[in-house]
């Protein structure tokens, strides 16, 4: 272990060791979670954010398990680049500290003997949208990775790209749709299959996670908005969403709703 892990105040635990000292909770649509230490998070909070992932969605996620913890690192140090190894141990906090603050990620990425962990810091992300919207990438990816992209969803997508509707909803799908249709041969788009396959990925992940935070959070779209980027225009992203929503109904006491906020003069 580093010596400045070390030095803190905070007590670290490997995420090994933290997964099999916690209370595994299921939520009725059948997620797998726990919560540790200080992690700022009332229990009725965090059922209500759990349970704001469809019971099909959350049917795919196989034995993926959420633990939401204050911070979660590597036990070793960044490389040159800033990358640490995926194989390294992950620790865990007991609490928040600036200095480990400093050394801790979003998530954490463990194998665990009968699940896959996704160690989530809390305390890491500054509120409850922040970390909402954390929660629902990760189930985005996952199910994403566990049936693919609909094809009608695939249908709706391209058909907008290849419209050259305005910006897109991540760094990620924004780059491999530019990838995509980049080359051109006699003038028309010549496709990179392998970009497109990526940024139907992405865009279907983004779809899934926005559609759930939007069940959890009352949000304005345009806190979503980056620097890197231009953010997908409201109206094709409203009917991305609404597929979404189509195709996974939200649970009960969940509404989904589309409000467009009107310029006054």
């Amino acid at each position: 272990m580093s010596e400045s892990l070390q030095s803190s105040t905070a007590t670290l635990v490997n995420a090994t060791q933290v997964a099999t000292e916690v209370a595994l909770r299921i939520a009725p649509n059948g997620v797998r979670y726990a919560a540790y230490g200080d992690n700022s998070l009332a229990g009725s909070d965090l059922e209500r954010l759990v349970q704001a992932v469809p019971t099909i969605i959350a049917n795919a996620l196989g034995r993926k398990t959420y633990y939401f913890v204050p911070l979660a690192m590597s036990e070793g140090r960044a490389d040159a680049s800033g990358h640490r190894a995926a194989s390294e141990s992950t620790l865990v906090a007991s609490g928040y500290t600036a200095e480990l603050a400093d050394q801790a990620i979003c998530h954490r990425n463990v194998t665990l003997p009968d699940t896959e962990g996704v160690f989530i810091s809390t305390r890491l992300l500054g509120d409850r949208f922040a970390l909402a919207f954390e929660f629902f990438i990760n189930v985005g990816h996952a199910f994403v990775d566990a049936v693919g992209v609909p094809a009608t969803f695939t249908g709706l997508v391209w058909n907008q790209a290849v419209a050259d509707v305005r910006g897109e909803t991540s760094q990620d799908a924004w780059e491999s749709r530019t990838q995509a249709l980049a080359a051109r041969l006699d003038g028309k788009p010549l496709i990179d299959e392998k970009a497109k396959s990526n940024y139907l990925e992405s865009a279907f992940s983004d779809a899934v996670a926005i559609y759930q935070l939007s069940l959890s959070v009352d949000f304005d779209y345009a806190e979503l908005r980056e620097r890197e980027y231009p953010l997908l225009a409201p109206q094709p992203l409203a009917e991305r969403l609404r597929l979404i929503a189509k195709l996974f109904p939200p649970n009960p006491n969940y509404e989904f709703a589309i409000r467009y906020r009107r310029r006054t003069y």
